[in-house]
């Protein structure tokens, strides 16, 4: 079972002005030209924090909003329940339930929280460096509970919100009725969870714990959406035929709407000639199209643009694959397999800047 707790977390006291100017997306959704604008919005946005021209840079920040009062401790520990109200990449509106806790980072042979995608070690040594200058977990990562949280959406006005998010503080949530015998799966996190562990066998058992938004496999608002491939500098693509000719978008889409999830399956648009392409059995969509290699690829969540990228010319061929599904994504990390890069797509991903985990006890 996880070790879930509250936390006595640091956040924005309000001397900084609205938070909505504060918040940003995480760390490796903010593009340059992203962070730029948010810099711009504020001296005390926290993508200085966050993507900081150096590690020791943002340790100084930091410690000088805490000291000037731009951040302020809370008093006691507690959890906070969210509600995030958002449009996704299908333009549907949601809202997604979930509770933000302290987290135990647990070597995965443990089985309390589990990985489902691959990491690359830059990004890792990149993140721990700023945890070692920090101290302090600056963003939360995303965790899934298949089971049931046990929380209600508070009736009062929240004590926090910015861009679609509202945060209610929980002083007196059953730690157990979320996450008593239940595995967790990092949704999105993987590169800070593994920092985090590399972080505590240096540091020692205070040094071992996360801030993570949990939420519900059964959650309505839970969604997981497809990213799409594109591949451009690849002529061997271009003209290669692979599949079931169709006699339109349209058509290969229904088609593929049709495949039994039991077998990969993906649309392989090119500008003059649309496919569907089968698999082996047990294999997702992305390890289909990953056969051709990384060289030259690019993603994208929306279908869209993919396809529009193609119609300029910009790409050489999309392949639109199926979004997965939650329970294969459990099953494939219970296995101790991990999925390739980019094989999931859970939006939004927390916001930056709600809330913050120092490590000092």
């Amino acid at each position: 079972m996880a070790d879930v707790q509250p936390f006595r977390a640091v956040r924005y006291s309000g001397a900084a002005g609205s938070l909505a100017d504060l918040v940003a997306p995480p760390y490796d959704a903010v593009s340059p030209e992203e962070r730029a604008r948010l810099s711009s919005k504020s001296p005390y946005n926290v993508v200085h924090l966050t993507l900081p021209n150096s590690a020791e840079e943002a340790a100084s920040l930091y410690r000088s909003w805490l000291g000037g009062g731009i951040l302020v401790r809370e008093p006691a520990p507690g959890a906070w329940f969210i509600s995030e109200q958002f449009v996704g990449p299908d333009g549907v509106p949601r809202e997604r339930h979930g509770v933000v806790i302290s987290v135990a980072a647990e070597p995965y042979a443990t089985g309390a929280v589990l990985p489902h995608e691959r990491t690359h070690p830059r990004i890792r040594e990149e993140r721990l460096r700023l945890l070692r200058a920090t101290g302090v977990q600056l963003e939360p990562i995303f965790l899934l509970a298949d089971r049931p949280l046990e929380v209600q959406v508070p009736t009062r006005e929240p004590d926090l919100h910015a861009n679609g998010a509202r945060l209610w503080r929980l002083d007196d949530v059953d730690r157990d009725s979320l996450a008593a015998d239940s595995e967790l799966l990092i949704a999105d996190g993987h590169h800070r969870y593994e920092s985090a562990l590399e972080f505590a066998a240096e540091a020692g058992p205070a040094g071992a714990r996360m801030m993570a938004l949990l939420v519900s496999t059964e959650d309505p608002g839970l969604q997981i959406f497809p990213t799409h491939r594109l591949f451009r500098g690849r002529p061997d693509l271009r003209e290669l035929r692979e599949g079931e000719p169709c006699a339109g978008l349209e058509t290969a889409l229904e088609r593929l709407a049709e495949e039994p999830y039991s077998h990969s399956a993906a649309v392989a648009v090119r500008p003059d000639h649309v496919e569907l392409v089968h698999g082996a059995d047990g294999e997702l969509d992305v390890e289909l199209v990953d056969r051709h290699g990384l060289e030259g690829i690019d993603y994208t969540p929306v279908a869209g643009e993919a396809i529009g990228a193609v119609e300029r010319g910009a790409v050489d061929v999309a392949f639109l694959v199926r979004p997965p599904r939650i329970g294969d994504v459990f099953a494939t990390a219970r296995r101790g397999e991990r999925m390739p890069p980019k094989s999931t797509y859970f939006f939004p991903k927390p916001l930056s800047g709600l809330l913050f985990h120092p490590l000092d006890g």
